[in-house]
Order: C-alpha cells, then structure tokens, then sequence
C-alpha cells in the first residue's frame, strides 16, 4: 500500500504547458502516473503531451474526476493556485514552486485548513509510492522501489539519496514524501507520520530533518508518546553556524532553537536512533528490517 498517492489518484498539472511543468508531466506519465489533465489559462481547450488543457482548475475537476493537483506556477502566482485548486474540492495539492512569499503561504495555508485539503510542500521534490507506479513532482524516476520503508523528508536532495542508498541494499519505499524546506508548509513530519503509522505496508519510517524550526521536535514528542514503528532518524546542517541561513529559507538557526543538536537529542529521548551519515541510515535499517524487500 501507500499513503497520500495511489495508481487510482487522477493528477492534473497547473503549468503544465511551461517547460518545467511539461519536462515533469512527461516524467510523472514514463513512472505510471495516472495524469488527467493540464491547466494553462488562456489555453483552454487545447492538448498537451496528448492530454486536454483547461482554463481552470474547476473545469479540469468537472471533466475529469482530477483529485491531486500538481502546482509548476510561478512563485508570484503558486500561493493563488494552491488556493484555486483547494477551493475546486482537490484532495492533495503538491506544490513544487520554490521562493514563494511567505505572506501568501499564510494565507494560502489557513484557507486550505478551512477546506480541509491536504498540501505537501511548497518548495518540495513531491512524493512517490513506487508499488502504486504513482508519482508527483520531481523525485527522479529511476530511484524508486517499491518495499517497507516510508520516508519523510525536509531535503530533496536527501529524499532521492536515501531512495538511492536503501533501494541499493533492496529496501524499497512504500511512499516518499518530501515535505520540504520553506518556513510556512503544508504536512508536517508529524501529519505525514501519523499517515505511515496507519499503513500496514510500512514497517519503518526513515525521517530526515534539518537545522531551522521546531518540526522535528514536535515529531519527536508525538513518536515519544508510543509510535508504533521504528524510526530511522537524521539531521543535516551540523556545522551551519546560528543566524546563517543554510539553504532552505527555513533552514536557519535562532537562539537556542532550531539547532541540529537539539533536534537530534529530542528524537533520542524519543527512543529514534539517529544516524550520522546515509550509509548508516541503511545499516540501521538493515537491524530493524533483516530481510530485503522483494523488487
């Protein structure tokens, strides 16, 4: 099984005629992704990639039964298009876009806690449940394989080498998720372990953190009041020095918070063990989890 994202989803595109959103759309269809539709304003009524492009995001639901919306809109008009496919009824929205204001992540995000739809991101790689051949964003399609071990992520770049590195050994993932590094998100490491503590299919969480605010923390907290499977933990930005921004727009340490050290002992109290390099990641799941995963 999976979470989040399954071979019944129906995706469609807002940007999908750009040529980030075009590149990815092709991606997404090559890995198996069920994608239903594009929306372009202004081109409505057209195809591409073989598919129908739509005005809007409503008109593209009522066509086609879309239920994830994949957001490749520029950053001045990412937050608008979060909202205008929220308020289309779409599930999930999985926002890609990077540099998106954080004034219009705020309001973007309490209008879709009002609605009750589901964001990963913005600024993130998306997700992947490679047994569902179901894939949104811009997870690299060659690193999936399908297995036990649910990730979460804040990292891109370390959601696709931890999928390298485990799918090496044959460990593959039930789902990624990369949740992304802005200071104003959608799911959080807390939301989406709550999701993989409820899939059978995942037997262990990996869980990649960084410097810069308390997520980790608060995920510690809620795996310390008796998380049913193990967690694999891990903490980039070690060395960053506190008041530089490292990356990520959250990924900046203030004061006594927010600090890779601090992060890591939360999630020890917590019982995680936390692995020091992605190597050790996969020797940790390797104790946890004896047998390989069929592939």
């Amino acid at each position: 099984m999976s979470i989040l994202l399954n071979r019944e989803s129906r995706v469609l595109v807002q940007g999908m005629t750009g040529s980030e959103g075009t590149f990815h759309t092709e991606q997404m269809l090559a890995f198996g992704t069920r994608v239903v539709a594009g929306v372009s304003p202004g081109k409505g009524g057209s195809e591409h990639l073989g598919l129908p492009v739509f005005d809007s995001v409503q008109e593209a639901v009522a066509k086609t039964s879309a239920n994830v919306a994949a957001v490749f809109v520029p950053p001045p008009f990412a937050a608008d298009a979060i909202m205008e496919a929220s308020a289309a009824g779409v599930e999930l929205v999985v926002c890609i876009t990077e540099l998106v204001p954080v004034n219009d992540m705020v309001r973007a995000r309490a209008f879709l806690s009002r609605r009750g739809t589901r964001l990963v991101g913005p600024n993130c790689p998306g997700l992947m449940s490679p047994g569902e051949r179901a894939k949104v964003g811009i997870i690299p399609n060659q690193n999936g394989q399908e297995g036990p071990v649910g990730i979460v992520s804040r990292s891109g770049t370390l959601t696709y080498e931890i999928m390298q590195a485990l799918g090496r050994s044959g460990y593959g993932q039930s789902t990624a998720v990369g949740i992304g590094g802005d200071p104003v998100l959608g799911l959080s490491f807390s939301d989406v372990l709550e999701l993989f503590a409820a899939d059978p299919e995942t037997g262990l969480v990996v869980m990649a953190g960084e410097i810069g605010g308390a997520d980790e923390e608060r995920a510690a907290e809620l795996i310390g009041r008796g998380y049913p499977k193990p967690v694999i933990g891990f903490i980039s930005g070690r060395t960053a020095p506190p008041g530089k921004r490292m990356g990520h727009a959250g990924a900046i340490i203030s004061g006594n918070t927010g600090s890779a050290k601090s992060k890591v002992e939360a999630l020890e109290r917590a019982g995680v063990q936390v692995a020091d390099t992605i190597e050790q990641i996969v020797d940790l799941v390797k104790q946890r989890l004896p047998k390989p995963a069929a592939v």
